[in-house]
């Protein structure tokens, strides 16, 4: 076939490989580019052009990364491997030069502008003796001194075209790929056996050194060591080169010295005695080496000094939060018993309460207090058992799980640890992160924690882990019960106007790039915004609030109209807009039909107002508001004590028959669901029978039983301050909910009058104006 002057073929780039005409090759292709531009050629004529990348490690290859000169091949076989790669058998034309490389388009193929590359023929007598040399060294290498086989020596030398022997000699080499791309590129005859003449001279004396090594070695060792032997024989070579770093000694050195135990040091120095039988080509050697460096990365046996002064622990935990006193005396504890018995091993605690009440800040502060490094890891969504424990090894691209990887971060073995959003583990076919949690969070069995890719126990007893959640409700009990619960429960309004004056509007004033003086707020403007602008248990909202009134300050500031702004109760609507909430309200006068409950919900407490119509009917039971199954059976266990007392409240027998019962819980969109609204309900209805108005000043929670017994319920403190913030008086408690009164705030506790009752009753005379 007559060749054109210049032509436009698919262009394939090789790694660390030269292509040689006259020559056969067989290559692997997995680039997809490189994929479509096999294809493209094997449609059309067969015809590729291969040619070098100059970085073997590249995968988005440009025309800057490739040698110019190549070689046209032509296509002979193409087998489809199970991986969804190609294997090509390719046989060489002719070399030729790209004179342009044209990028990938929508075809997705690189492609080339290419010219013949011929060879020039110069001083025929100087072109025979070089000829001739170069198979006299090829012919001398046929004894023995040479890493080519004594077949192949023998048909090379019986090759009689100059351009032909040079090719064929060069891809048999040993050299470098750049020293064949050098050959590849000469365009004169006399350069191209000139060079490979130099590359034969160096492979006969490369042959030869091996065959010295090879003997001093034997002579160094005894029969049967034959790991030895491999062994010396890599020192050998090390020494001939006048190489003085050995990468196994190195290794070996650091594995010493780290003090990692003595069955981490027997496993990484089994695994490196391994990694020194191997190939560097192998895929097993970096699965290897990657191991060992996890190994030597790993904080064996280190671990920081805490705090010894409980004054400057607890100072940092006052500077950085207000309130939450029961967490900053539990540390206040752990200091104390570590400081008399010189080591304990870590609690495992668990922080449960509404959004932004503090507990992933405080984690971090509790790290600052102990002087310990912090790490946090979210669980928020994990499905998978190998995000916490890790893969094996032997799996391509196996990590270690995320609590190896956290301590790797620290750098130490005792950081504090937060793993965040503990109630939101999910589960599926990837196994259940929450069961391997159990090892981790175990005293008993932390010490001796198994990650499936390091493989040999760690020691976590010296960790202090926190866990955070929102509801403890969905933590598995297993898992709960290895942890000591530390309820945050959400701010009083008094609580969050302190919060809000001591760290948030510092902070926001300085995030907006105003002097601390610049801004201050009033206590009527905080308490606006925290009455008008946030519904939440926590600060997030109220911050966010406070950030945005300084942003439009520092606007002011910015365009002159003032140096410094106060901010009072009246100017938060010009900053923040009209009022978004308004106050839960409560009943403005007494009301037949009507009581107000209190409820729990994840963002606080909250009140509820049960409305209960009795109309003439049929004695239906209508229940509206969208109620969850638990609330609808108190609703009917309410009704049912009351419909069999009927006589005691001077309530006709026969009025249930004719009377249907609508009950209804406002904001019928929210799911409302639980059983502390029991005691409302039924003071609710009574009063719809009796047409006796409830007391507008109370408020109650309790689960009613058949028999008219008040059962207890839990989230008093949150309930108490909702019905704090409406401005009820009363609150109606169940007699085994005393205890609790005591985490209630002192503020909300004084102007609460608490009645507790064991019998409804009792809250019937406390709550319905006989």
């Amino acid at each position: 076939m007559a060749r054109q002057t210049t032509e436009t073929l698919p262009l394939l780039p090789l790694r660390g490989r030269v292509m040689f005409p006259d020559t056969a090759m067989s290559i692997d292709v997995g680039r997809s580019s490189s994929l479509i531009a096999v294809k493209v050629a094997a449609d059309a004529d067969g015809r590729l052009f291969l040619c070098m990348q100059k970085d073997s490690g590249k995968e988005d290859v440009q025309a800057e990364d490739l040698y110019l000169t190549g070689t046209v091949v032509h296509i002979k076989q193409i087998t489809r491997l199970t991986n969804g790669s190609i294997r090509i058998g390719v046989e060489g034309m002719y070399r030729a030069y790209a004179r342009d490389i044209i990028p990938a388009d929508e075809n997705g193929y690189m492609s080339v502008v290419i010219t013949e590359l011929r060879t020039v023929h110069g001083d025929e007598s100087l072109e025979e003796a070089y000829f001739h040399t170069a198979k006299d060294i090829l012919r001398e290498m046929s004894g023995g001194d040479s890493r080519i086989s004594q077949d192949t020596i023998s048909k090379l030398v019986s090759v009689t075209d100059i351009d032909t022997f040079v090719n064929r000699t060069a891809n048999e080499l040993k050299c470098s790929p750049e020293n064949k791309q050098e050959i590849l590129e000469s365009v004169r005859s006399v350069d191209r056996l000139r060079l490979l003449g130099t590359a034969l001279n160096n492979e006969l004396e490369i042959g030869r050194l091996e065959k010295k090594i090879k003997n001093a070695v034997r002579q160094s060792i005894d029969k049967g060591q034959k790991e030895f032997y491999l062994r010396e024989q890599l020192k050998a070579i090390h020494k001939e080169l006048g190489d003085d770093e050995e990468e196994y000694d190195e290794l070996e050195k650091k594995i010493k010295e780290k003090n990692m135990g003595p069955e981490a040091e027997e496993k990484a120095l089994k695994e490196l005695s391994r990694m020194g039988r191997m190939q560097t080509s192998s895929p097993d050697y970096n699965v290897l080496r990657m191991y060992i460096d996890w190994l030597l990365d790993l904080p064996w046996n280190t671990y920081t000094t805490d705090t010894e002064n409980l004054a400057d622990a607890v100072k940092v935990l006052n500077e950085d939060h207000y309130g939450l006193e029961k967490i900053k005396e539990r540390i206040t504890e752990y200091l104390a018993v570590l400081k008399l018995t010189g080591g304990m091993n870590a609690p495992i605690l668990c922080f449960v309460g509404p959004p932004g009440t503090g507990k992933t800040s405080v984690a971090s502060s509790i790290a600052r207090a102990l002087g310990r490094k912090f790490v946090r890891m979210s669980l928020g969504g994990v499905d998978d058992e190998a995000e916490i424990r890790g893969h094996r090894k032997t799996y391509i691209g196996a990590m270690p799980g995320r609590i190896i990887n956290g301590i790797k971060t620290a750098g130490t073995s005792n950081p504090v640890f937060l793993l965040d959003e503990i109630d939101k583990l999910t589960t599926n076919s990837r196994g259940d992160p929450a069961s391997a949690l159990l090892e981790v969070l175990d005293p008993a069995q932390n010490s001796t924690f198994r990650d499936r890719y390091i493989e040999i126990p760690y020691d976590l007893s010296k960790v202090l882990f926190i866990t955070t959640a929102n509801d403890m409700s969905t933590i598995p009990r297993p898992l709960l019960d290895r942890m000591e619960v530390v309820e945050l429960d959400g701010y009083t309004q008094e609580e969050k106007r302190e919060i809000a004056k001591r760290y948030l509007v510092s902070k926001n004033a300085k995030k907006n790039g105003l002097e601390e003086d610049a801004i201050s707020f009033t206590d009527a403007a905080i308490e606006e915004i925290i009455d008008g602008y946030t519904l939440e248990a926590g600060v997030r909202s109220l911050e966010r609030n406070i950030d945005s009134v300084c942003r439009k300050v520092a606007v002011k500031k910015a365009s002159g109209e003032g140096d410094t702004f106060q901010i009072d109760k009246d100017d938060i609507a010009t900053y923040l807009g009209a009022r978004k909430y308004e106050r839960d309200a409560a009943l403005e006068k007494d009301e037949i039909g009507a009581a107000t409950g209190l409820a729990w919900t994840s963002v606080g407490g909250t009140t509820l107002t049960i409305e209960v119509s009795a109309m003439h009917g049929k004695g239906d039971i209508l229940l509206t508001g969208k109620l969850g199954d638990v609330m609808k059976e108190s609703a009917r266990a309410a009704i049912s004590y009351i419909r069999s007392n009927s006589e005691m409240y001077g309530i006709d027998e026969e009025a249930f028959e004719k009377t249907d019962i609508h009950i209804h819980v406002p904001e019928g969109a929210t799911p409302k669901d639980g059983p502390s609204a029991g005691i409302t309900m039924a003071t609710a209805i009574l009063s719809a029978f009796t047409k006796k108005p409830v007391k507008r000043s109370v408020a109650m929670t309790g689960e009613i039983t058949l028999r008219g017994k008040v059962l207890p319920i839990g989230g008093l403190k949150e309930k108490s301050l909702a019905a704090y913030r409406v401005g009820i008086t009363d609150i109606i408690i169940p007699s085994d909910n005393r205890k609790d009164l005591e985490e209630i705030p002192g503020e909300v506790r004084d102007k609460l009058n608490f009645i507790p009752v064991s019998d409804v009753d009792t809250v019937f005379r406390n709550a319905i104006r006989w």
